[in-house]
């Protein structure tokens, strides 16, 4: 660990501190239908919709209809989102004339873009045309951050109503949110990423000369495209040198930008953050890691301001901040670590001019502390870019993406997803505490009852069982196993990395494992459906059940809930619950990984 490179995760942390309060200001007046100095450019875009629409925007809501009405919107998505790809070899804006992508991949597309996942089983430039890209990807990438952000105003509208019926309208959310919030941010952003070097472009790809020529046995076809043999019935092969590469371009900028503002993660390149035409230099590489935790972290400031008293907000980013840092920290220190085998072997593990540290999966220009950043905010967010190989870091530089996602994704979490997600645990919370004081619990003056409690155990315990449930299968299947490329414990980490970011919408992968297979496709699509609706389901039925009751005085025995006491009891039940769960699988997986590396 190097003073440089703390002083970078430093200056992250203050800069994403500092544009909280505005930004988190400006969405609460979106969402409460307040002034917010987008109106007069937004506005009449947002009555055309409705007109055409024919969205009644004054009428609300209750909890069923509004989530029959989400219901029905992502159905669509995902039906239209696996017809394009079906599709893509009939339509236009296909320059390299790809094909149709097969059933069970574009199943599991569609599944992994309508769920804010954004798994990728596939590489963008050699698989997707542009019109998939864009209207597809692109247009999902706005859909489902938007739909995040609808579930949460819809809970935290249960939470600051008193004995109504209703909790808003869908419609009505969907559409600002995408209008005021995320284009707005994502133009911008698009644009910052041009000016450093992000391509944008409708050109197919671009001839470059090698700097060394590669020479390689290239086989011998005839004219049917078969295999041509010698004498001995061998494959004929001829020596060719190669001195240009084909560069695959596009679109890419317009994605990039809303893949991490709406925390969706699908890159347009395979290689994702990493690739220098997504992010060409270390300032658009900081911009990403900022972009992909500025909403999810403003959004705590937006719940303050939506119910009147701004110290709760900042006390659930204070939590959600204080276990980011600190696992930030243990990953940075992990991978400044190195390999302990290659040090023995007197292996310098260096890059360049800079400290020691394991740099395998790494880019140089990135370097051990914003990989190990990027990582770990990639995975307590649900955004699942990368800038490096995840793959290729040490046991324990790895356990922590891992972790951050079995923590459930609220630290920070997906936009919307994430806080939803952490106000149930806050409800968690303050029910343990009413069961140590004897008093029924209460939050934001609203009593904590039976059926609260129910709704919140849903939420906890689907993601653990969905992902458990399908690592035990893989592990145990020759469809699950074939797939694996590292024996062992490393490659039971890789099965358990893919089924808990699919269980936790995340998208991220470890590699190493060949999920592009009928198995894990549907299984995968399976995961990512249940997880993201059958949590979006229990949240809303909470929402209307709290929007039902009324608001009581605080009393004496009322826990506050603005107060360090209350974020240290809200971090622990976080990690208690993640590690009760979770523990077990990462003692066969990173645990042990890390005890034969350490093995003398």
């Amino acid at each position: 660990m190097t003073l440089s490179g703390l002083a970078q995760i430093g200056l992250y942390f203050l800069v994403l501190v500092a544009l909280v309060k505005p930004l988190g200001w400006y969405m609460a007046r979106v969402y409460m239908g307040q002034a917010c100095g987008m109106d007069r450019v937004m506005g009449p875009f947002e009555r055309l919709i409705y007109r055409v629409c024919g969205v009644r925007a004054t009428e609300g809501m209750n909890w069923k209809t509004y989530a029959v009405a989400m219901l029905l919107f992502n159905v669509t998505g995902l039906v239209a989102l696996y017809a394009l790809q079906r599709l893509q070899g009939f339509l236009p804006l296909n320059p390299a004339a790809y094909g149709a992508v097969v059933p069970d991949l574009a199943f599991n597309t569609a599944s992994s873009f309508i769920t804010n996942t954004n798994w990728q089983a596939y590489a963008g430039e050699s698989t997707l045309s542009y019109l998939t890209q864009m209207l597809g990807m692109t247009v999902q990438n706005f859909a489902s951050a938007a739909t995040g952000m609808a579930i949460l105003v819809a809970l935290v509208r249960g939470l600051t109503a008193r004995t109504a019926a209703t909790i808003g309208n869908f419609w009505v959310d969907l559409t600002r949110g995408t209008l005021y919030i995320l284009l707005p941010l994502a133009a911008i952003l698009a644009l910052v990423l041009v000016s450093q070097g992000t391509v944008q472009t409708f050109g197919f790809s671009y001839q470059t000369a090698l700097l060394e020529p590669v020479i390689y046995d290239k086989p011998v076809v005839d004219a049917a495209g078969q295999p041509v043999l010698d004498e001995k019935g061998v494959a004929r092969t001829e020596s060719t040198t190669v001195i240009e590469q084909a560069l695959a371009v596009g679109p890419a900028a317009s994605q990039v930008a809303i893949k991490h503002l709406g925390t969706n993660g699908g890159g347009f390149f395979n290689a994702n953050a990493a690739h220098p035409f997504e992010s060409p230099t270390p300032l658009t590489d900081f911009i990403l890691i900022l972009a992909e935790t500025l909403i999810a972290a403003s959004l705590t400031y937006t719940f303050g301001k939506m119910v009147d008293d701004t110290r709760q907000g900042w006390a659930i980013l204070a939590a959600m901040l204080t276990v980011l840092a600190l696992f930030v920290l243990v990953a940075y220190w992990a991978e400044s670590a190195g390999n302990p085998r290659l040090t023995a072997l007197g292996v310098e593990q260096t890059a360049g001019n800079a400290p020691g540290g394991n740099m395998e999966g790494k880019e140089v220009r990135f370097g051990v502390a914003r990989s190990a950043l990027f990582a770990t905010a990639t995975t307590a967010t649900s955004t699942g870019a990368v800038n490096s190989m995840q793959d290729s870091f040490t046991p324990l530089g790895g356990l922590v993406p891992l972790f951050m996602m079995q923590c459930g994704e609220v630290i920070l979490g997906g936009v919307g997803s994430g806080l939803y997600g952490m106000l149930v645990f806050a409800i968690i919370a303050v029910f343990i505490a009413g069961l140590m004081v004897g008093r029924t619990p209460e939050y934001l003056g609203k009593k904590i009852e039976t059926y609260e409690m129910k709704m919140a155990a849903l939420v906890i315990l689907i993601m653990p069982i969905i992902v458990l449930g399908f690592t035990a299968v893989a592990v145990v299947t020759e469809s699950g196993t074939s797939s694996i490329l590292n024996p062992g414990a490393h490659g039971f980490s890789e099965i358990l990395y893919a089924y808990t970011s699919q269980g936790n919408n995340n998208g991220s992968a470890f590699g190493g494992l060949n999920a592009n297979t009928p198995f894990y496709n549907l299984t995968g699509a399976l995961a990512m459906l249940v997880s993201r609706f059958w949590l979006a389901i229990p949240t809303l039925a909470l929402a209307g059940s709290l929007a039902r009751k009324t608001i009581g005085p605080a009393g004496l025995g009322t826990l506050p809930t603005h107060t360090p006491l209350f974020v240290a009891l809200l971090i622990g039940v976080v990690i208690m619950v993640g590690a009760l769960t979770f523990v077990p699988a990462l003692a066969l997986g990173p645990v042990v990984e890390h005890l034969f590396m350490v093995a003398q």
